[in-house]
């Protein structure tokens, strides 16, 4: 006998296909009894770029629980909950799933929060964010020091190729209008060569690859973020179980939004982390921080490389190469979103990453031929002054 669909508020979250507005009917009528759901609490928590939405329910004890809901047309959640999986044996706070539909993409999550690391950061005193990001560190070196070849898809020489690719396709040739031939063309073609090779020699680990601010969930047992101290949980990288592992995850930085985990560039996770999408920093903060992880990486060996353990400048640089990649990226992601998907809010943060593109091109001679390229759609001069990104 099928469940017996469950009373939803008058303001339930909107659907616009009825047929699958009743199989999340039933699918949540069978989860209530089992999950202790209060349905007439349903509600709207969040949406993100992708198909995928978020909805926020109560239960009968007081606590809540998020419902993702991820049409199987669009979106594949197997790597979610393979990666949320990876995570929780890392000791992070990721999601638990508790109940996955997997033919019609309903899935029942434990639930981290309701304010991201974003909304507590104090974006007028970046000094006051050191023990916040402090602690973005800690998940970030938990994770990677966690980290075993063949379990994530490889972030390889296609992947990277494909992904700046988008660049050239949506921001150039759609959003700008310029004809991507030529010596355009050629300028991208070496240029993108260039930067995947330089990535490419960078050690590997697990990369969550949108680890940044929009996608950290601030601690749900304490109350005054900017007052935490560092979890120290790379000090010892030790695996407590049971009800302290609980305590101990709920008091860190959450994470979300990692169901695109690959295993590539030790450099990717802290360059999205400090030249973020949506925040920016000036150099000064971004290097404090930066300095902060590699000296904490360096304990963990994750900086055995070339001269790396020795040499922050040179881990620098490869920072700043992986960087420009993710930022060539973004930058044609942020057009198509706005172009294909009716989203225009995120080519608002474009001029953030041509910014971003044109300081990294601007230090490096090998990349002249792309910050002159820039300089022409854009209508840019050379910078006199810099910060990262800011406008």
């Amino acid at each position: 006998m099928s469940p017996t669909a469950p009373t939803l508020p008058s303001a339930a979250p909107p659907w616009d296909d009825p047929a699958r507005q009743q199989a999340f009917e039933r699918w949540l009528g069978a989860q209530v009894g089992a999950q202790g759901l209060r349905p007439e609490s349903l509600r709207i928590a969040s949406a993100d770029a992708s198909f995928r939405r978020y909805l926020r329910i109560d239960t009968a004890d007081g606590g809540t629980r998020i419902i993702m809901d991820a049409p199987p047309a669009h979106e594949n959640c197997a790597p979610f909950v393979r990666v949320a999986q990876l995570m929780q044996d890392a000791g992070l706070n990721a999601p638990r799933v508790l109940a996955w539909d997997e033919a019609q993409g309903f899935m029942l999550l434990t639930d981290l929060g309701a304010r991201t690391m974003m909304e507590v950061i104090d974006r007028e005193r970046p000094a006051a964010n050191r023990p916040l990001y402090e602690q973005a560190l800690d998940v970030l070196l938990t994770w990677q020091h966690a980290s075993r070849p063949d379990e994530l898809p490889p972030y390889d020489a296609a992947l990277l190729q494909r992904e700046l690719q988008l660049f050239p396709d949506w921001y150039l040739a759609r959003h700008r209008g310029v004809a991507v031939q030529g010596a355009v063309r050629e300028t991208l073609t070496k240029t993108f060569e260039l930067i995947v090779a330089r990535n490419l020699a960078a050690p590997r680990v697990y990369v969550h690859r949108d680890f940044m601010p929009r996608n950290l969930m601030a601690p749900t047992l304490r109350t005054d973020v900017s007052a935490l101290p560092p979890e120290g949980a790379v000090r010892a990288l030790g695996r407590p179980g049971g009800a302290e592992l609980d305590g101990q995850r709920n008091s860190r930085l959450g994470v979300l939004d990692f169901q695109d985990a690959v295993y590539g560039p030790i450099t990717y996770d802290i360059a999205s982390l400090m030249r973020d999408a949506f925040l920016s920093w000036d150099e000064e903060f971004v290097l404090d921080i930066t300095i902060r992880y590699w000296e904490r990486a360096k304990k963990l060996g994750l900086m055995d490389f070339e001269d790396w353990h020795s040499d922050f400048g040179s881990f620098w640089r490869a920072v700043e190469w992986m960087g420009l990649q993710r930022h060539l990226k973004v930058a044609g992601i942020f057009a198509r979103l706005t172009l294909r998907d009716g989203k225009p809010k995120y080519l608002a943060d474009a001029p953030r990453f041509i910014a971003y593109i044109r300081h990294t091109a601007a230090r490096y001679r090998e990349l002249t031929p792309l910050l002159r390229l820039i300089d022409q759609v854009e209508g840019t001069a050379a910078d006199s002054g810099w910060a990262f990104g800011r406008m």
